[in-house]
């Protein structure tokens, strides 16, 4: 009895070092620090070159809205889908593709990681992943935790799954009641520079309603802001980011695909 109440007492004090080692990597979730020393995972690439990339999608109120202006534009994107959108919007789905966009992974549902075990992590992102494969005929490589917030966990279902995490080195808020065409216009170039990722997104299913309005105002204005730059605008498989391990926090490098975090 006493051995069991000491390893009870053991497993309840390391409670809150595995939770500190499950939300560990969330510090990339901030911007300034990601792009200083996380280069791959900001989704640096070519000086010359920025990568547009689009989440929560596809929404077929409002994708089709941004493929008819990146097609009047010549411009490829990156989409970063959500497996239960996609299962509803599957001829959406493979518009995307036909039409030379990159197809990466948002996750099934818009659920923060931090507040998933591995299981159900490993479970929801290999569910995201072959049903896009499945309605696409080509497996995503791509991976974009919700929020933006990763975890050991995730890197770990990651690196299983053969997925490479990539974050973003600006953004529009373009998800917010407040935004306009001009705020998200003005948030996105203020970070703006060659080499980086753009964040945006094509759906309101996670934002305020009618939010991606301003989006698509604002991109235009955006293309139009890289041109004067002269950096020109594709999709991440298009901006000299390669597929690397380099980038991958130590933790996961040494993490064992059986670990078990509560």
């Amino acid at each position: 009895m006493r051995a069991t109440r000491m390893l009870r007492t053991a497993g309840l004090a390391a409670l809150p070092l595995l939770t500190l080692a499950h939300a560990a990597p969330a510090i990339s979730t901030f911007g300034p620090l990601r792009n200083r020393y996380m280069p791959r995972l900001s989704g640096r690439g070519n000086p010359g070159h920025v990568a547009l990339t689009f989440d929560d999608g596809p929404d077929p109120r409002s994708t089709p809205h941004f493929l008819r202006l990146l097609a009047q534009h010549g411009v490829h994107a990156t989409f970063f889908l959500l497996g239960s959108q996609a299962q509803h919007s599957p001829g959406l789905v493979r518009e995307i593709s036909a039409a030379g966009h990159e197809v990466g992974i948002h996750g099934w549902l818009h659920r923060p990681l931090l507040l998933r075990g591995p299981r159900a992590t490993l479970d929801d992102l290999a569910r995201a992943r072959d049903t896009i494969a499945t309605i696409t005929g080509e497996r995503p490589v791509l991976f974009r935790p919700p929020y933006g917030v990763m975890s050991t966990a995730a890197h770990v279902a990651a690196r299983r799954l053969d997925l490479d995490p990539v974050l973003w080195t600006c953004w529009g808020e373009d998800w917010t009641a407040r935004a306009t065409p001009e705020s998200v216009h003005r948030t996105v170039t203020s970070d703006l520079a060659g080499g980086g990722t753009i964040l945006l997104h094509d759906s309101d299913c996670t934002s305020a309603p009618g939010a991606w309005r301003a989006t698509l105002g604002a991109l235009p204005r955006i293309l139009e802001t890289c041109e004067r730059r002269r950096y020109q605008v594709g999709r991440l498989s298009d901006h000299g980011w390669r597929r690397s391990r380099s980038d991958m926090l130590s933790f996961d490098r040494n993490a064992s695909d059986d670990a078990t975090v509560y």
